[in-house]
């Protein structure tokens, strides 16, 4: 395989990577937004409430005080949101794809916690939920290796964008200075 179709299925699987993992963080704000009771409007109201539902969630892991969980229920959701469409939008990046790779990461972690004090707790990642086991873990746990892979393809990216003006600098120092 040549090295331009080798960079060519690189930044493809780049692209898919991206929006994979970004519209799964549109998605996932998107069921933590929509209105809590089937058949109910979208409207300020039905959005309140649906966050306070999901501050619930956020409070049953045990690791915030009750204002704290409040706090991340109503700012997780928008903030998964433009983190989302960021990756997917592929600007900047590596800074995007790090954020994601730290907080599923700190996902992960939270619920491999909640599930080793034997808190029996709903995922409120995408939604109602289910209650954390395997299929969780594994869930998560794919969602970060995908959110990693597209960290490093970013930061290889950018590094090989570099590389060539790097070099050409270093030459052109190197021929000056003789």
């Amino acid at each position: 395989m040549s090295d331009s179709s080798r960079r060519h299925w690189g930044h493809l699987l780049l692209v898919v990577g991206r929006v994979v993992l970004g519209g799964s963080f549109v998605y996932a704000a998107y069921t933590k937004l929509q209105p809590a009771i089937p058949g109910m409007p979208w409207s300020v109201a039905s959005v309140k409430t649906s966050l306070l539902m999901f501050a619930m969630k956020v409070d049953s892991f045990q690791m915030l005080s009750s204002a704290q969980a409040n706090l991340v229920a109503h700012l997780l959701p928008f903030f998964e949101l433009l983190l989302g469409i960021w990756i997917v939008s592929g600007l900047w990046l590596r800074i995007p794809s790090l954020i994601t790779t730290l907080l599923l990461g700190g996902f992960l972690f939270a619920t491999i916690r909640a599930y080793v004090l034997g808190i029996k707790i709903k995922c409120g990642c995408f939604g109602a939920g289910e209650e954390i086991g395997f299929k969780t873990f594994l869930q998560d746990g794919s969602f970060l290796a995908l959110a990693l892979a597209v960290t490093i393809g970013a930061f290889l990216v950018a590094r090989k964008r570099s590389a060539p003006e790097s070099s050409s600098a270093s030459t052109a120092e190197f021929q000056q200075a003789r």
